[in-house]
């Protein structure tokens, strides 16, 4: 993922103060009008959530007296108006000191901390805060606006604030000289946020680093260690995914837990929780393919009674008489398949032989 740093060029200046002016205009209209207020919030987090046209590209990444000025890209080359937007409020601090006191007002509503996290969570650790408790405050607030804009891809099944997060992972939670800036509560709520998606955002590769960096929590005698810690946000996270996609993602993602050292408590609580993945109906009501792919999950990380296991879910699917039909027919195809690709292979090895010339 290429970064570079944001743009500092009159005309790319320019126009992003002008942004950032449209910005304050809707927070103010959004501070006058009560009966407005959720829905102009809602227009300015889904403006700001926007990706960069070309038009504007072309400002932002704009060359001027033979000197180019990028910005930094998104993830995978999307650039999102948040991404500039975060980038300029910390090269000019005294702008979006006007933006942050209205959203400061608009706190209680709906959105506020959307945007406050998508516009702000640079400047939260780049811009030097002398306050503890309004440091404090807005930490708690970054924490639960970046959980509901994570939220929104998770239902979506997009990555568009990908780039949030990955700030939050490698320029914060791995970096201590920025995580130490935060309180040790602040620390602890951006920890079990990043468990809750770092399978999500396709992160697993840092998940040893990640785990080093835990914070000290309090009650960490009767819950364990850091492992313990992301692997009970990861089961609740699961039992909260409704969006098949999502759920198979994260199911074939925690298969990097093999190996990993967990307290008993721990290891059930991960092991009911794919379990009740794998039986057709209430309380999951998983389909077929996440059935499918949590045994694989649940085979593969405690192998350790697979086959008594397997007879009890025979044994309940009693229970479900209407979906004998259709597993004894996903069977009997099953079986179909299994038979013609035995024969086709049967087939092209035997022809392969017929072509085979004989030695002399």
């Amino acid at each position: 993922m290429p970064q570079q740093e944001a743009s500092s060029t009159p005309r790319s200046s320019a126009y992003l103060n002008a942004l950032s002016l449209e910005i304050e205009k809707k927070l103010q209209r959004a501070l006058t009008s009560a009966c407005q207020r959720r829905n102009l919030l809602q227009e300015l987090f889904a403006d700001i959530a926007l990706e960069v046209d070309d038009r504007a590209k072309d400002i932002i990444l704009s060359r001027e007296e033979d000197v180019i000025s990028p910005a930094k890209y998104g993830i995978n080359g999307q650039l999102c108006f948040y991404d500039v937007l975060a980038d300029y409020y910390v090269r000019v601090p005294e702008s979006g000191k006007p933006r942050l006191d209205l959203i400061v007002q608009l706190w209680s509503q709906s959105f506020a901390s959307h945007v406050f996290a998508l516009l702000f969570h640079k400047w939260l650790f780049e811009v030097q805060l002398d306050n503890a408790d309004v440091l404090l405050r807005y930490s708690s607030a970054l924490a639960q606006g970046a959980t509901n804009v994570f939220w929104i891809d998770i239902q979506s099944n997009t990555r568009r604030f990908q780039s949030l997060f990955q700030y939050l992972l490698d320029e914060v939670a791995l970096e201590p000289t920025q995580l130490n800036k935060i309180s040790v509560q602040a620390q602890r709520d951006l920890y079990l946020l990043l468990s809750r998606f770092i399978f999500f955002y396709n992160s697993v590769e840092k998940l040893e680093s990640f785990l080093k960096q835990c914070p000290t929590f309090s009650n960490a005698f009767l819950i364990g260690g850091p492992a313990d810690i992301l692997v009970i946000e990861l089961a609740d996270q699961l039992q909260k995914l409704k969006v098949e996609p999502v759920l198979l993602h994260y199911l074939l993602q925690i298969k990097v837990l093999q190996g990993m050292e967990l307290r008993m408590a721990t290891s059930t609580r991960l092991k009911t929780c794919l379990y009740s993945f794998t039986s057709p109906g209430g309380p999951m009501y998983p389909t077929r393919a996440v059935r499918h792919a949590a045994w694989d999950t649940l085979d593969l990380l405690f192998p350790v009674g697979r086959y008594p296991r397997r007879l009890i879910s025979l044994l309940f699917r009693l229970l479900y008489p209407w979906y004998w039909s259709s597993s004894c027919g996903n069977f009997i195809v099953s079986c179909i398949k299994a038979v013609f690709y035995f024969l086709l292979r049967l087939i092209f090895s035997s022809w392969g032989k017929l072509r085979e010339p004989k030695r002399a």
